[in-house]
């Protein structure tokens, strides 16, 4: 019986080839903003300081472009809770800009860094001979021309005795940090969280947290006398009377309520404070952490 001839091969198709990618567009400015960043001002520079409470978390509700219409030169931010090998574009600033960050050893924890588009001189300072800083990453430092520009960010002693004891002995250590800063001569601003509430004008209710960590009798002494030294509490110094914060529980609905504590600072030497023309607070919008933006502006040299 003769077989059945074998059935046609199937019709091989083409594979049609797949269009090359187009290449990324070359960026200019502000991560997810078209056009390049604003210019500088030309008399003036200005810094924006903030706790970020995650830079992912931030940069998915709005910060970059929160940025490019502040216009800093100067960006600090505090509690990154990324690597630096972890950074992405959409976590960096506009090409040019100089960026120093501090990680912790501890992944997704804590961290502080300093990004700018003024000169800078040397290399940025990471580790600053605090063990505690230097651990979580807690201190990031830039030298420019018009100032040096430290990242600082305070541990919480919120969550126990025992943490608590640990920001104690933080403060000590960082007394003697913050008197050589004053003493090198130069210019000089420390901001960022330091996680105290120095007088009953930053704090919603003083009278209900006067047992609270970070508005502790110790505490606000501290602060007390390190303003004593030397520093300038710059928005204070330019709104002695005006209560406002910079962070807010999420208990509550204390945000919407606008029952905060002013716990971040722009630190300043004296001779920086007098070439300070403003400083001001983000207020409770728009809510890219459980923390506001602080501006402030300097006369350049």
């Amino acid at each position: 019986m003769d077989e059945a001839p074998p059935p046609n091969p199937p019709t091989k198709r083409p594979i049609a080839k797949r269009a090359a990618a187009p290449a990324p567009l070359p960026r200019y400015g502000w991560p997810g903003v078209s056009g390049p960043p604003q210019p500088p001002a030309p008399d003036t520079w200005r810094l924006t300081c903030m706790n970020v409470n995650g830079l992912r978390s931030a940069s998915k509700k709005g910060l970059m472009p929160f940025l490019h219409d502040a216009n800093p030169d100067v960006v600090c931010f505090q509690e990154l809770r990324i690597q630096t090998d972890q950074l992405e574009d959409s976590h960096l600033p506009p090409p040019g800009w100089t960026a120093a960050q501090a990680d912790a050893e501890k992944k997704g924890y804590s961290g502080a860094s300093v990004w700018t588009r003024l000169p800078v001189i040397g290399g940025p300072t990471v580790r600053c001979g605090l063990p505690l800083a230097d651990l979580e990453g807690r201190f990031c430092r830039v030298d420019t021309p018009e100032a040096t520009i430290v990242s600082l960010y305070a541990p919480s002693g919120s969550s126990g005795e025992q943490r608590q004891a640990v920001k104690d002995t933080f403060l000590g250590d960082l007394r003697g940090l913050m008197d050589r800063l004053l003493a090198e001569g130069r210019p000089v601003l420390v901001c960022g969280d330091l996680n105290i509430a120095h007088t009953e004008r930053d704090i919603h209710n003083p009278k209900s947290n006067k047992d609270s960590s970070g508005f502790l009798p110790h505490e606000r002494a501290w602060m007390t006398e390190l303003l004593a030294s030397g520093w300038v509490d710059l928005y204070r110094a330019l709104h002695p009377e005006q209560q406002a914060y910079t962070w807010w529980s999420n208990r509550g609905q204390a945000r919407a309520l606008n029952r905060g504590w002013r716990i971040d600072y722009v630190l300043c030497s004296p001779e920086l404070a007098e070439r300070a023309t403003a400083c001001r607070l983000q207020g409770a919008e728009p809510a890219l952490s459980d923390h506001a933006a602080i501006w402030a502006d300097f006369r350049r040299r």
